[in-house]
Parts: C-alpha cells; structure tokens; sequence
C-alpha cells in the first residue's frame, strides 16, 4: 500500500501524465485506490486543494477514504518522527518546517499503517537546511519509492485510446 506525496501528483500534472495526455495515469490512481492499494494524507489533500486548477478539481472529486486522517492510532507514530525531526543535525527551523508540512504526517501514517511513501524527493542526508521525505523515512524505518517504481511494481499499464 502506498501514500503518495503531494510532489509526485503536482509534477505528473504538470510534466508526463497531464490530464489531457494521459488521463489513464488518473484513473489507473482512481481505481487502484479502490483496489486498497493508493492513498494519500489530508495535510498534502489541503496542499493540493490550495492550488485551484485541474489536479485540485480531480483530488476533490475522490472519495473521503483517499485522504486518510491522523487517527489516535498514528500517535506513537507521529511522536517518534517528531522526537527524530528535532534531534536530527539540522539547522535551526529544519524541523519546524518539517513538522508544520505534509510531509510529517505523510512519513508518520506511512509508519503507523505499514505503508511506502511515493515521492519525487531523493535523500540529502548531508543537508542542514532541510529535512527531505526519504531521510525521514529511512531514520524511522518507513519504505518509500519513485512513481515510476511504484507503477512498474503495481504493473500500471496505459493505452492509447
């Protein structure tokens, strides 16, 4: 199961999977939640819904169970990413920038429920400035992938029409 950020649904808007270009990418999403197997969290929900253009429309158009809540099962979860974010060598407001974002909650659910993180983010370990998702991931224990290996290991196939 999969929660995908925010960067990889901006981007494919924007760049390979547009939705006048390959609308199957959407439904291929569209469907594969159905199937139990794609989600995302309300934080990066919000940060779409903020952009008012053709991918906010199409995130808003999907059902409530794609746009998962903190639940009070996701406390420990949320407690321990945090307790890494602030002791983690970064400079000062690295973490409070982290914990204010979507990322948090995304890295954080995905630890509670099991879940890998789909993001376009590659790991920076050696940055001071900012906390990067597969960072996060990799300090707690949390799996994450690119989009392109989340679809070649979900077997996602496009057509022509």
């Amino acid at each position: 199961m999969y929660l995908i950020d925010s960067d990889v649904l901006i981007d494919a808007k924007n760049h390979h999977y547009g939705f006048d270009l390959v609308p199957g990418f959407w439904d291929w999403l569209a469907q594969a939640h159905v199937d139990g197997r794609v989600f995302t969290v309300a934080q990066v929900v919000d940060e779409i819904l903020a952009g008012g253009d053709e991918l906010s429309e199409w995130m808003d158009a999907q059902p409530n169970s794609f746009k998962l809540q903190p639940q009070a099962s996701d406390a420990p979860s949320l407690q321990r990413v945090a307790e890494w974010a602030v002791s983690a060598p970064y400079r000062q407001g690295a973490a409070d920038t982290f914990l204010a974002t979507g990322d948090y909650f995304l890295v954080s659910q995905a630890r509670s429920l099991g879940y890998t993180v789909v993001t376009r983010e590659k790991p920076a370990p050696q940055s001071e400035k900012r906390i990067k998702i597969p960072d996060a991931c990799n300090a707690v224990g949390v799996p994450w992938t690119s989009l392109f290996d989340m679809l070649k290991t979900e077997g996602a196939r496009f057509g022509l029409a």
